[in-house]
């Protein structure tokens, strides 16, 4: 395969970024194609985490000496880097374990108090099971109702489908900022407008937005927004809940022991106000550390070069897969970063009539290139996409041309293998 130069796919050639060797476990002969599932880390991010864990580390909020108190200093000023990198206030950002605890501390804290029989909540065919199963398990204690919304024949969300659905029992909508499968962006505000109008909540899942989209949850207008930093080129363990400091004020403690109480008696106990709240027991120290580093490491790159880049080569994949025979894509053509496909139709063996993404994953793999097979925890999207799984490339900063060119030429290998 012959990569087709830029000037063939733009009118006018963006500038790609060139940041490999900022990364030591992406060597120049891997193609590291799942960026979605987890982002690489930058030295930076590395570096800090090192120095964190080695001559600086100490507990927070509890020691006198200097130590600790230089600790606390470095953690809170990293909630005060994540509230301005999202644009909203450090009191109302709180440090969780990833957007999965951050969604099931929405739903036990907040949906228990507001969500009763006969409510509803609007979810979309897209979401990841992480934005579907908590809302369902607080639907089957509540007794409430659960609506989806459909998708656009390209795999958007369909808006005014979407609108149409919020109706005066709706109490919350939530969905993805941009699919984990399909890299379509929603209309958040549009949505959000829609939902406050029928005086619905609106929660946000931004793990895929956060490392390629600027994110301002003022002008989206959302109530609850969460990401996780792992996806952002920081730690694993640690995500953000970002939530209105209206609501954040009425919600109760989900759960509970040190730091997140004010006073502690056997038969009553009072607790912080705040995100502290939320925060209880030890928390990820360096992960709030290494999170801080990944944030100033994505503004030093800027985050909207960071998403001309892989739309670049996403653009670049998409002309190139499109041009070989029997290859399926999925998803809007201006997906954000994030391309799934299958392979086929095959002979022996296929599911279908495609390649078992597996196979295809497997084969890429010998020929170092690394995406994601499966179904991405998007069951309810696979059946409507009609398929049990998907190939999926997902592009980051650190993405190149020469790791399109593998990709493509590993798909290749695949159809002559499965004839």
């Amino acid at each position: 395969m012959t990569s087709l130069p830029l000037a063939a796919h733009f009118t006018t050639a963006p500038r790609l970024l060139s940041l490999r060797g900022e990364f030591p476990g992406v060597p120049e002969d891997w193609a590291y194609l799942d960026a979605a599932a987890t982002a690489q880390k930058p030295r930076a991010v590395v570096d800090a985490i090192t120095r964190a864990y080695s001559q600086d580390y100490a507990t927070v909020h509890r020691g006198v000496y200097n130590r600790s108190s230089r600790m606390t200093e470095a953690y809170e000023a990293a909630r005060e880097a994540t509230a301005r990198f999202i644009g909203g206030r450090p009191d109302e950002t709180i440090f969780v374990r990833g957007a999965t605890e951050a969604i099931n501390l929405v739903a036990n804290s907040w949906g228990s108090a507001n969500i009763g029989t006969g409510d509803r909540i609007l979810l979309t065919q897209l979401e990841h099971h992480a934005n579907i199963v908590p809302w369902r398990m607080l639907a089957d204690r509540a007794g409430a109702e659960i609506d989806v919304a459909p998708l656009t024949a390209d795999g958007r969300i369909d808006e005014e489908a979407l609108v149409a659905l919020i109706g005066p029992r709706t109490k919350l909508v939530a969905l993805a900022h941009v699919s984990n499968v399909l890299g379509g962006v929603a209309n958040v505000r549009r949505i959000a407008d829609a939902a406050h109008a029928s005086g619905a909540k609106l929660l946000v899942d931004g793990c895929q937005a956060a490392p390629r989209l600027k994110v301002d949850v003022a002008a989206l207008d959302a109530d609850f927004y969460c990401f996780s930093a792992h996806k952002l080129y920081g730690p694993t363990g640690i995500g953000v809940l970002w939530v209105r400091r209206g609501i954040l004020a009425d919600m109760a403690p989900w759960q509970g022991g040190g730091a997140m109480i004010d006073e502690v008696r056997f038969e009553k106990v009072t607790y912080a106000s705040g995100p502290q709240r939320f925060e209880a027991g030890t928390p990820h120290i360096v992960g709030a550390i290494g999170l801080h580093a990944a944030i100033d490491w994505v503004e030093g790159v800027g985050i909207d070069a960071i998403d001309l880049h892989e739309r670049a080569l996403l653009a670049i994949a998409r002309a190139e897969l499109e041009r070989l025979n029997s290859i399926r894509l999925f998803g809007p053509a201006d997906s954000a970063g994030i391309l799934s496909f299958a392979v086929g139709p095959a002979r022996g063996g296929a599911q279908d009539g495609f390649v078992h993404p597996h196979d295809v994953a497997t084969i890429l793999d010998e020929g170092g290139v690394a995406i994601r097979a499966g179904h991405h925890c998007a069951q309810p999207l696979m059946r409507w996409l009609g398929v049990p799984a998907t190939a999926r490339a997902s592009f980051s900063a650190h993405s190149t041309e020469a790791d399109v060119a593998a990709l493509v030429k590993g798909i290749e290998r695949t159809m002559r293998i499965f004839g």
